[in-house]
Order: C-alpha cells, then sequence, then structure tokens
C-alpha cells in the first residue's frame, strides 16, 4: 500500500478496541457518516493511514457485498493489530449497538396499551422515512442516467412480479450483465494502491470458505432440520447478497425471516426503526431478528447466532478480495458489471419501500404525513437519525391517543 502501511501491526488490540469502543458509541448516521467518523478519527487524528490508502480501501469495501463501514473497520483493525486487533474492532463497533436492540427486542414485550402501540407504529413510520431517504439518495449517486435508471426500473419489475425470494438474487444478477453491456462508459476507478499483510493462498481459501457456506447451508440447514443452522443460514445469505449499503439488507431480511413467519411485519419494522436511532452499524438488526425470532433458538443465543452470520460473509470477501483487488479493479468490464448490479439494488430498495415499508406502516393519511415529515427533516434539513426516530416515535404515540 502506500508507505503508511507497514509490513506489521503498528499498535495493539487493545489501542484498536478503544478507539472502535468509542467510535461504537458515537457513530451514528449510517454507513457513509460512519466512513467520516474513521476518517476524522482513525486517518486524521491517529494516522493509522494516509488519506490515499484510506480512500482505496473505502473503494474495495464499497465494491464488495456486506456492510462497507464494518468492512472498512475490520480492514483498519488487520492494519493497526493483526488478526486480533480486526476482531477487536469488529466488537467494539458492533457490540454497543446491538446490545441496545436486544434490550429494545426484550422489552418490546412489555408495551401495552394505546401509547406502547402508537410508539411501535411510530417507529415503523420511521422506516419509511428512513427508507425513502436512502433510496432518494442512492439513486441520485447510482442511476444517474437512462441505461441505469432502466436497469433500477427493470429490478423493480422482477421483484414485485415475482413470488421468489431468489428475485432478489437473480435481479443483481441481470443488473450485473445489463451493465456489462449498457454501462462501459462510466468514469474509471483505479487511482490509488492496497496492499495487506494477507497472502493470496489464504485469500483463496477465504473466498471457497464463503461460496462452499453459501452453497451448502441450505442444503445441511434443511438435511439436518434443526432451527438453529436455518437460522444461520438465512442470515447469512442475506449478508452475502447485499451491495450498496446497509439498507439494502431490508429487503433481504424481510425475505428470510418475514415470509418464513420467524418474525412478524409488525415486529420487523418496528425493529427497523429502533436500529434507525442506535450508533454503529446497521447489521446489527440482525441481533433484534434472532432475538424476537421463533421458534428457538431465539433471546440471546439466537441474536449471536444471527449477528455471527450476517457479517461473516462480508469479512471472508473482504479477506478473500485484498491480495487481489488491486488488479481486479482496474478491468473496465468489473467496473461496468458492478455499475449495473448497483443500479439494480436501487430497484430492489425502491421495491421494498413499498412492501412490506409503506403497506406496513401508512394506515392513514396522518402516517402519511408523520412520514414525509420525517423525509423532510432527514433529506432537506439534515436531522440527525436519532432525533428523527425521537420525533416520529414521540409523534407515533401521540397519534394513538388522539
Amino acid at each position: 500500500m502506500n508507505d503508511a502501511v507497514a509490513d506489521h501491526p503498528q499498535g495493539t488490540p487493545e489501542e484498536v478496541f478503544r478507539a472502535f469502543l468509542k467510535l461504537g458509541l458515537t457513530s451514528f448516521g449510517g454507513p457513509i457518516a460512519h466512513l467520516g467518523y474513521f476518517r476524522d478519527e482513525l486517518v486524521v487524528r491517529r494516522k493509522w493511514i494516509d488519506e490515499a490508502g484510506y480512500g482505496d480501501l473505502v473503494a474495495l469495501c464499497q465494491f464488495l457485498p456486506g456492510p462497507a463501514s464494518s468492512q472498512v473497520g475490520f480492514a483498519l483493525g488487520l492494519l493497526r493489530g493483526g488478526p486480533l486487533g480486526a476482531l477487536a474492532a469488529w466488537a467494539a463497533f458492533t457490540l454497543p449497538s446491538a446490545l441496545l436492540l436486544i434490550s429494545f427486542a426484550m422489552a418490546a414485550t412489555a408495551f401495552g396499551g394505546p401509547v406502547g402501540s402508537g410508539l411501535l407504529h411510530g417507529l415503523k413510520i420511521v422506516a419509511v422515512a428512513v427508507v425513502a431517504q436512502a433510496v432518494w439518495g442512492m439513486a441520485k449517486s447510482l442511476t444517474p442516467d437512462r441505461e441505469r435508471a432502466g436497469i433500477a426500473l427493470a429490478a423493480v419489475l422482477i421483484v414485485v412480479f415475482s413470488a421468489s425470494a431468489i428475485s432478489q438474487i437473480g435481479a443483481i444478477a441481470l443488473g450485473g450483465i445489463a451493465g456489462l453491456l449498457l454501462c462501459r462508459n462510466g468514469p474509471a476507478t483505479t487511482t490509488g494502491h492496497l496492499s495487506f499483510r494477507v497472502s493470496r493462498r489464504f485469500g483463496a481459501a477465504c473466498l471457497v470458505a464463503f461460496f462452499l457456506l453459501l452453497a451448502l447451508l441450505p442444503v445441511i440447514a434443511s438435511t439436518a432440520g434443526t432451527q438453529g443452522l436455518s437460522l444461520f443460514d438465512a442470515f447469512y445469505r442475506a449478508g452475502s447478497l447485499v451491495f450498496g449499503g446497509g439498507h439494502v439488507v431490508l429487503p433481504l431480511l424481510q425475505a428470510e425471516v418475514v415470509d418464513r413467519g420467524w418474525v412478524s411485519a409488525g415486529d420487523f419494522l418496528a425493529g427497523y426503526g429502533a436500529a434507525q436511532a442506535v450508533p454503529g452499524p446497521l447489521f446489527t438488526f440482525a441481533a433484534y431478528l434472532g432475538t424476537v425470532s421463533g421458534p428457538a433458538p431465539n433471546g440471546f443465543f439466537g441474536a449471536a447466532i444471527a449477528l455471527a452470520a450476517i457479517f461473516l460473509p462480508g469479512f471472508l470477501l473482504l479477506l478473500g478480495a485484498l491480495p487481489f483487488w488491486d488488479e481486479f479493479r482496474r478491468r473496465p468490464v468489473a467496473q461496468a458489471a458492478m455499475r449495473g448490479a448497483n443500479a439494480a439494488v436501487v430497484g430492489i430498495l425502491g421495491a421494498a419501500l413499498y412492501s412490506p415499508v409503506w403497506t406496513s406502516a401508512i394506515l392513514a393519511p396522518r402516517d402519511f404525513a408523520l412520514a414525509l415529515t420525517g423525509f423532510v427533516l432527514l433529506v432537506v434539513w439534515k436531522t440527525p437519525p436519532w432525533i428523527v426516530v425521537a420525533l416520529l416515535a414521540a409523534g407515533g404515540m401521540g397519534l394513538a391517543l388522539l
């Protein structure tokens, strides 16, 4: 990489844990905001890596499926503290929000009466505003021309008119193929250089493990017939297919846990709304779902299974890509395919904005007014998401008392 990347770890896992615990407790605002927090704390203040190296690392993690900010954090922990540093970075950045969402899941069953139901309904309305903001922002950056807008529209049609959960995977695959045909003229993204202490042999082993788990887990889970393996398989598959940001996991998880009857649509959206109010990665929503899912395992054990499963594929892909990325990303064919896949992601998220998000939360004109208020606060006034969550949750309780 650049001179800022040494041939051996320059710090300790304890140092990494302390730095990322601070970030895990204060990083509100989603993955793009997280990358800004990382830059300020670890590039500008602590100088773990220089600007060029950080930009190159961010480019890699945005290219791969998975939670981009968590992958960047994992890589920075690996850079600074070795393998234990990578684990320390993930744990410190992830556990604060995961524990908060597990606590919310366990306390949610205690909510009753109009105030409690209004609070939960307000959190569902939060999800409408947040997902609409994500679609709006991603559409502007990922579908700026007719070709990619058409790919996004085709993805919406595929998801809406197909009853199969595999439709989302098919939409992304077809988007990549369409990108090869239609999106070869985009700007090149070949600046920078990336080099980590990950051998090609180890990287290849991680890639093999990723694909073996993706292919064999459904077979093993169906053969064994155990809910724990089925839960791990569902969250591993969802984590394997998230292109374009954490919000894209919403339709994937909805297909895995709501459509199977493990989590009700109302509980799903209430948890997604609560996930907007906590710092750290959005993927910790999996901890909430693992807690409330049924049948057992659920509670803390279910949360641990879901949390490990949804993060594992992104980290396997990152470790697998590190030795090969610098050469691969310079190929125009790879860049064109990713432009098409990212456009398809916008369409998938747009379809999810209607169902299950809108159809489960907007039940009356006043619900629409509250959701629109949240959207304007997020998009126009740039209000911090946790404030919007608090306001809309209070608004839901107020509407319930009218």
